[in-house]
Parts: C-alpha cells; sequence; structure tokens
C-alpha cells in the first residue's frame, strides 16, 4: 500500500528549495565534458601544464616502440619546446576512445635524433582516421633538425576512438604530441 504525502510551503520557502535544488544539479553537471581537448606528450613520463593552462598527459595509448627524454635540449620554431623534447619511437599505432564527433587532430613532431641530420633520412606515414600523411619527412617540412613541425588533420570519429596507425619508409615513425580537439 502506497501513501501519498503533500507538504505545503510557503511561496518563499518553494523557490528558495528550488533555487538550492537547481544549484547543486548545475554545480555537479559539467557540460562541457564531452568537449575538453585531450593533449598526449608522447615520450613523457609525467603530465605538465603548458602556459596556456592546457594539460598535457604522459604517454599513453600507443603500440609498441619506445620512449625517450632528450633533455633540456633547443627547439626551433615553437614556443613549447617541452612538447618536444620527449618522442615515442617505432610505434605501430596510437587509439584513444572519444566521443564520436568532429576533431581536429594535430601532430607535433621534431626530428631530435642526433644521427638524423638532413632530408630523407628519416621517412614514415601516418593515417589519422582515413586522413593520411604519406611519406613524411620531419626535417624537410621543418626545415632543419631539432625545428618544430604541426601537422593538422580533420577528421570523423564513428566508432568511439580516434585511431592513427604509423608505417615506416626509412627508419621508424616518431611522434612527440598529440592534440585531439573537438570542433
Amino acid at each position: 500500500m502506497s501513501t501519498r504525502q503533500s507538504f505545503t510551503f510557503s511561496n518563499r520557502a518553494c523557490w528558495w528549495g528550488l533555487a538550492l535544488v537547481s544549484t547543486l544539479i548545475l554545480a555537479s553537471f559539467d557540460c562541457s565534458a564531452a568537449d575538453k581537448a585531450i593533449r598526449i606528450n608522447a615520450g613523457a613520463t609525467a603530465p605538465w601544464t603548458d602556459a596556456s593552462g592546457n594539460t598535457w598527459l604522459a604517454d599513453q595509448g600507443f603500440e609498441g616502440g619506445k620512449m625517450v627524454d632528450r633533455g633540456s635540449i633547443e627547439i626551433a620554431g615553437t614556443t613549447m619546446p617541452n612538447i618536444y623534447r620527449s618522442e615515442h619511437y617505432g610505434m605501430k599505432s596510437f587509439s584513444q576512445a572519444v566521443p564520436n564527433g568532429a576533431y581536429t587532430v594535430k601532430l607535433h613532431f621534431a626530428e631530435t635524433f642526433s644521427r638524423i641530420t638532413t632530408k630523407g633520412q628519416r621517412v614514415f606515414s601516418v593515417k589519422v582516421e582515413d586522413q593520411e600523411i604519406k611519406d613524411l619527412d620531419v626535417v624537410t617540412k621543418a626545415g632543419a633538425p631539432k625545428t618544430a613541425l604541426v601537422e593538422t588533420v580533420k577528421v570523423n570519429v564513428s566508432d568511439g576512438k580516434l585511431d592513427i596507425v604509423f608505417t615506416p619508409g626509412v627508419q621508424s615513425p616518431e611522434i612527440n604530441g598529440i592534440e585531439i580537439l573537438p570542433q
């Protein structure tokens, strides 16, 4: 047997109660959760925050390969050299769970391996979802070793994860950072 109870409040108490409940509900509801960017500092062992307040997560999401930290080397062409001082290399792929939708993906590269000093010494392909960057030579595109290069692609995710495939050509692929930005 169910009993129904009713309470009578003054108009003022009712409005204050509604305001309190609304405030509590809205305070715990993050409308922008699906709109947040994901930033990965490839090769890094700890997260860090850049000068703009963006948090870069430590290396994660890669299949295979190795990580390296090059220390405090100088990197030209960027105001954020920390991204380019560590790298993940020799990997097959990267995957990150994301809500379905449109994304701008920024791939950060700099050739920091001391034995690669001129064009043609490291060439590889990168495929982000269905967008391919064929025969990427970071030294050629950046203009010199230890120089930042950002490749930007726009993709649509329909299976709940953003996938990147790396295909070696000359030497193994490398990457320094990945930004996944909802559109």
